[in-house]
């Protein structure tokens, strides 16, 4: 789950940038009092987010289910072809924050379709005037199209069972959590950062080595496993 963590935590430009529209049509929708008190404002963006970090537990039981499905069907040689698959997702993930291969991004069209759904149901919740529509915004903003979130669900992919998914996801949602909760309160001081390719680029660059020493570790100390995948 470190590795989750990490991904999230590295990426947090990039979900500053995504998302802090979002925060802050959420954080202009409460009540004077409320946004002038930071405890009060501390609350209601830890509701937020506890309900978008929910939403990627309930995607990740998803794709878990899906990854129990694809063992059963399709038994993989130690696991093997599951990590090449993890470390490769890594790489494409980094490859994706840094706008390297735009290609990548047309993966956010796979949500358009449950998003045009959902968000009317999410504006409902404006103006947010209780913890708990602020907890139901943010379960319903958590499935917007979002390149970074959909790569974090390739790799619970690899993780070979819903349990595993689900943790994986919480540890990815976790690790964005500090990044969204200051975008929230310091919402004036991050606004010169969201926007700071050089930032962007060292989180991918980061991202990207961190899939290819995967691969690199995984093929190398068992080559006589890789030979005999091949000739399999």
């Amino acid at each position: 789950m470190t590795l989750a963590f990490f991904i999230g935590f590295i990426s947090a430009f990039h979900c500053i940038g995504m998302c802090g529209g979002i925060i802050g049509a959420l954080t202009l929708s409460l009540h004077p009092d409320k946004r002038s008190n930071i405890l009060e404002l501390s609350k209601y963006s830890i509701a937020y987010n506890l309900g978008r970090i929910l939403s990627y537990c309930f995607a990740g039981l998803l794709v878990g289910i899906i990854s129990e499905i694809i063992i059963e069907l399709i038994p993989l040689s130690g696991g093997l072809v599951l990590h090449m698959l993890l470390n490769l997702f890594i790489i494409m993930l980094g490859l994706f924050i840094g706008g390297w291969l735009p290609q990548l991004a047309l993966i956010e069209k796979l949500g358009q379709p449950i998003w045009q759904r959902l968000q009317p149901l999410g504006n409902r919740f404006l103006p947010v005037k209780e913890l708990h529509h602020a907890f139901l915004f943010g379960l319903i903003w958590g499935w917007i199209p979002c390149g970074l979130a959909y790569y974090a669900l390739s790799i619970a992919l690899t993780q070979g069972g819903i349990t595993e998914s689900v943790l994986f996801m919480f540890a990815f949602g976790m690790g964005t959590f500090l990044p969204m909760l200051l975008t929230m309160l310091l919402a004036g001081s991050l606004s010169g950062y969201q926007h700071s390719k050089k930032l962007r680029n060292i989180s991918a660059v980061i991202i990207i080595l961190t899939g290819v020493i995967g691969l690199i570790m995984l093929l190398i100390p068992n080559p006589s496993l890789y030979i005999n995948i091949k000739g399999s």
